[in-house]
């Protein structure tokens, strides 16, 4: 599929380094809690014991045995109290994992099966996008020609006539839907608007919309959603398409 070669396989797809530093950060503070927690019990018990010995000595009487003195309401709820935090620690910090941690079982973040290639043509065929949600893209119909630096073939965003294109917009990230009938892409919250390739056209969008890497392996499109590929820059126009008619988002 040109330089970029055989997309990675599900199971070696890797978290961005920014992640990885998130939730090593967060295993890191949830160890200091609990040792901190541990270690400030362990240090009160030392202390209530050596006022007990010198309670004791002060007194005349034999120092205290080993044997654990019974506990008092006060040191029932401390210890209660922290026993607590420490599971909503381990809670909340398991779910935090969880939720940061890329999906690697199919869903956005891993390697997505779009489906078979020919019946995702015929979908296309008529100019409409083919929408996967749980990659959160677009397949389109793609057969433009390279221009302004753009050459979306060598950069592995495109085989057999389509292309996988990312629901977000580049500008403040709404979902960016596709008007039947301007057959562009159609920002409703900014009016960013881009064509069916996903080059920009009009609104404040920095560039054109973002792709990901594909491959067509035993005649089913295989779509990378592990990286983005930035868009295009303004300007860039592979497909020469104008609005097929009027708007779905008045222009801003």
């Amino acid at each position: 599929m040109g330089a970029r070669g055989v997309l990675r396989p599900v199971s070696t797809l890797a978290a961005s380094a920014g992640l990885v530093a998130a939730i090593a950060a967060l295993v890191a503070v949830l160890i200091f809690a609990i040792s901190f927690f541990v270690v400030s019990l362990r240090s009160y018990n030392r202390q209530q014991e050596a006022v007990a010995a010198s309670q004791a000595k002060a007194a005349g009487l034999p120092p205290p045995t080993s044997r654990p003195p019974a506990v008092s309401r006060r040191d029932f709820f401390r210890k209660s109290l922290i026993a607590s935090l420490l599971v909503f620690g381990a809670q909340f910090g398991g779910a935090s994992v969880a939720f940061l941690w890329p999906s690697l079982k199919g869903g956005f973040g891993a390697l997505i099966d779009a489906g078979d290639l020919a019946e995702i043509k015929a979908a296309v065929s008529s100019g409409e996008p083919f929408y996967v949600g749980t990659g959160r893209f677009y397949v389109v119909p793609y057969n433009g020609t390279p221009s302004g630096g753009a050459d979306y073939a060598a950069e592995g965003v495109t085989s057999d006539g389509i292309m996988p294109l990312y629901q977000r917009c580049v500008h403040l990230g709404c979902r960016v839907p596709f008007c039947g009938q301007s057959k562009w892409f159609e920002c409703p919250c900014h009016g960013s608007k881009y064509n069916s390739a996903g080059e920009y056209q009009l609104g404040p969008a920095p560039r054109g919309m973002d792709r990901f890497h594909m491959e067509i392996v035993g005649g089913r499109v295989l779509v990378d959603t592990s990286e983005v590929v930035l868009g295009p820059a303004r300007g860039t126009d592979t497909i020469d398409q104008p609005p097929q008619g009027a708007f779905c988002v008045a222009p801003g």
